[in-house]
């Protein structure tokens, strides 16, 4: 942490920041303070307590009160939460929490009598949205989605075979809707804020690796020879059975290594198995989408975004939008709440 005057202000920041998070952090921090709320929170590092302005601080009755959620969804969320337990992230109190966001993104729109208007008209959304499946999930939608939420099964690993009660693949949303054919589909979503890359992946890096686990092998090399993932050898997920069992969708990998998968491309290549495997397993949903929503004014993951439509050959099944142009398709249909929500959502993410 370092103490940096902007414009005759002390703030509490991270040491290594690009332009655009110092911008949203500084902009999240005056939003905090305007609001009454002056004194920092704390991050643990080392058994020591780090002050940063950024976080909210830890009064449990400010906490319970979630000041950095739209009114009209902290009840929302915490019905939802007793219906899907699903596991806040460590750093949700923090103003630029990317769960934080998600919520305040989507649960006004989702809870709106225009809702399968306003999101078939997001410039991103599955080309066959037609209406939001109210009577499926929890009125539509899913937060931390994995695969078995809500069946309240701890033995279930999901799809993917990676669940646990700390880690696993989920997306930070899941919409369930029609389409034209009045085929019930799935929408899964990952929304970043001020992140500056994707999840890497954590078996490249595992303390456990043996010298059999080659992440420099290409991506043919490691499909004829899963073993030599870490993942697939000792974790025994599926990510690689599943992309072999799916390899026309992964058009493009480099002839030659390392594993395209090391980096940033991992979280997405995740989020991709996991709407793949819900789309294959026979279920209800017959065909699954994957999103990226991101700010606007992050551009950190382009080069991600790019490589990984590079991998997947623009397939149609992963699209990329911004929050702005969530906000902006409700806002054209021109209802007071949902503009008042709208401009809420402008001055707390600075759109």
């Amino acid at each position: 942490m370092k103490i940096q005057t902007i414009d005759g202000r002390d703030y509490k920041l991270p040491n290594e920041l690009n332009d655009f998070q110092r911008k949203m952090y500084v902009h999240l921090i005056n939003w905090k303070w305007a609001h009454g709320i002056d004194a920092s929170g704390h991050y643990e590092h080392k058994k020591e307590l780090i002050p940063y302005d950024a976080i909210l601080p830890e009064d449990d009755e400010l906490r319970n009160k979630m000041p950095h959620i739209h009114e009209s969804s902290s009840e929302q969320l915490r019905a939802h939460h007793r219906r899907n337990p699903f596991r806040y992230h460590p750093h949700f109190y923090h103003m630029s929490s990317s769960q934080a966001a998600n919520i305040n993104l989507f649960l006004p729109i989702l809870h709106h009598p225009c809702a399968s208007a306003i999101l078939a008209g997001v410039k991103g959304a599955p080309e066959d949205f037609v209406a939001l499946a109210t009577g499926e999930l929890d009125h539509g939608y899913c937060l931390e989605f994995w695969g078995g939420n809500m069946k309240h099964d701890k033995s279930d690993k999901g799809p993917l075979g990676d669940k646990s009660a700390k880690t696993g693949t989920d997306a930070d949303i899941a919409i369930a809707y029609y389409n034209h054919a009045g085929e019930l589909c799935l929408w899964l979503i990952e929304h970043k804020l001020t992140e500056k890359e994707f999840t890497t992946c954590g078996g490249f890096k595992s303390k456990g690796r043996q010298t059999r686990h080659d992440c420099k092998r290409s991506f043919a090399e490691i499909l004829k020879n899963k073993g030599t993932c870490y993942y697939h050898d000792v974790c025994k997920y599926k990510y690689w059975d599943i992309t072999e069992a799916n390899r026309a969708f992964f058009k493009n990998p480099a002839e030659h290594g390392p594993c395209p998968f090391q980096g940033g491309m991992n979280q997405l290549w995740r989020n991709q198995l996991l709407a793949l495997a819900v789309e294959q397993a026979g279920g209800p949903f017959k065909h699954a989408h994957f999103s990226v929503v991101r700010h606007p004014g992050n551009t950190a993951l382009d080069a991600t975004l790019t490589a990984y439509k590079d991998l997947i050959d623009a397939n149609p099944k992963f699209t990329v939008f911004s929050s702005a142009e969530v906000v902006r398709a409700a806002e054209a249909h021109g209802d007071e709440k949902l503009r008042e929500w709208a401009k809420w959502y402008r001055n707390l993410y600075s759109l």
